[in-house]
């Protein structure tokens, strides 16, 4: 038995144990003995952004959601009357199941592995880009030779690019780290590789796919620290290219003059056709909307509903308040998406940081033409919203690259935490 006032030695090192304990708990770190397995999985699950995990599911559920209420009454057009009105709806649910499983998959894979691989996906993706024009292989679709059949799903390689050369350009920018300045040699090889991608989206064609693309090299180049004067004239020979490519294309001239006044007579059967019915819908909407399932234009007025405007039948059936929830979200997203490569690159992490900035940049430009086309404010391109719109390819491209994002910011707070990235 202790004296009265004096500690047992085994009842002070239980103290101290406790002590340990309380202290690892507070910090993050694996708790001792008995309790680390515990320890362990709290630890895992403080590790990465639930709030930014929690928002990419909700977008992708109310994509789910608003992809069957607008595909539900396809089957009464004749062109899917063999399908059946839940047709849809299992098609992009087994595209996101398919996404999350390949995105767990790239989430164990660390970044530096990317860094050192990210020639070799860019040329698989130069591969499949080529493939894809070969008939025989490419499927077409709307005049679009974009896709390749892969039995569960038609795989685009347009959104592979998209990540292939974020992973290129992040890569790009940190070996011609000591050349930034000189324009020739820091600019013009990346400049012939978005080149090249782009000719062989605009043979498919897929001009919006290609405006990403370019936008997402432009954005990692200039966030890479490329001078400021070479990333305008940058800027302004890409705009030049695509004036040329609109004054010598007459499919796309009459698509921005059709944008231009799209309740011409001329161009509202036209080409103008689907953008009037998109206005149509969200004016419809008002506010509140008329109710979930309750849209008019997507019962064979709005091509496409399900894809492409998805954002139109979100206007007509939830309203103002929809469209806004829609806009808040991926502008968080977007947000905290360039924050995790910020945050990266200040512990001198300059390629994930850069590869994550590149795929906030796709995430947002993409989310923002899409939404610009559905509100009149952009001209018609045949780009889905992310997260959200029907595309096997390109939610499971999109998982993909947001699991990137969270391995990134995994590897950042373990490096805070003082440990290996």
């Amino acid at each position: 038995m202790a004296r009265a006032g004096v500690l047992h030695p085994l009842s002070l090192q239980a103290l101290k144990e406790r002590v340990w304990a309380l202290r690892d708990r507070a910090f993050g770190l694996p708790v001792r003995d008995g309790q680390q397995i515990g320890a362990a999985r709290a630890t895992r699950l403080a590790d990465f952004d639930h709030a930014f995990v929690l928002v990419v599911l909700a977008l992708l559920v109310f994509g789910l959601v608003m992809v069957y209420s607008a595909s539900v009454a396809l089957p009464d057009n004749p062109k899917f009357a063999r399908y059946a009105p839940t047709f849809f709806l299992t098609r992009h649910l087994l595209s996101i199941a398919i996404g999350l499983v390949c995105a767990l998959a790239v989430a164990q894979i660390p970044a530096r592995g990317w860094e050192r691989h990210a020639n070799k996906v860019l040329l698989l993706a130069l591969v499949l880009l080529v493939l894809v024009l070969i008939p025989g292989i490419g499927k077409v679709v709307n005049f679009s030779r974009r896709w390749i059949p892969l039995g569960i799903m038609n795989f685009q390689p347009a959104e592979f690019a998209k990540l292939a050369i974020a992973m290129y350009a992040a890569g790009y920018m940190v070996r011609k780290m000591d050349v930034k300045e000189n324009f020739f040699r820091a600019v013009w090889p990346m400049a012939v590789a978005v080149a090249f991608i782009g000719l062989l989206l605009l043979r498919q064609p897929d001009m919006g796919a290609f405006i990403v693309i370019a936008a997402i090299a432009m954005g990692i180049l200039f966030l890479g620290g490329v001078n400021a004067r070479m990333f305008f004239l940058i800027a302004t020979v890409v705009v030049a290219t695509f004036a040329l490519i609109i004054a010598f294309d007459d499919l796309r001239r009459e698509r921005i003059l059709a944008y231009l006044d799209p309740w011409d007579p001329k161009y509202v059967q036209g080409k103008a056709y689907q953008l009037v019915h998109s206005l149509i819908a969200i004016g419809r909407g008002e506010l509140f909307g008329q109710g979930l399932g309750a849209s008019v234009e997507k019962l064979h007025y709005l091509p496409e509903a399900h894809t492409d405007f998805l954002l139109a039948v979100i206007g007509e059936e939830l309203g103002f308040v929809g469209v806004a929830t829609v806009i808040v979200l991926f502008f968080w997203l977007t947000r905290r998406i360039f924050v995790i490569g910020r945050q990266a690159i200040a512990l001198d992490r300059v390629f994930a940081g850069l590869m994550v900035q590149g795929i906030g940049i796709w995430i947002g430009a993409q989310a923002f033409i899409n939404m610009g086309v559905n509100l009149g404010v952009l001209p018609t391109k045949g780009l889905t919203l992310p997260l959200m719109s029907y595309g096997g390819s390109a939610i499971l491209m999109n998982l993909v690259a947001l699991a990137l994002v969270v391995r990134v910011d995994r590897e950042t707070r373990a490096l805070m935490r003082g440990g290996k990235g």
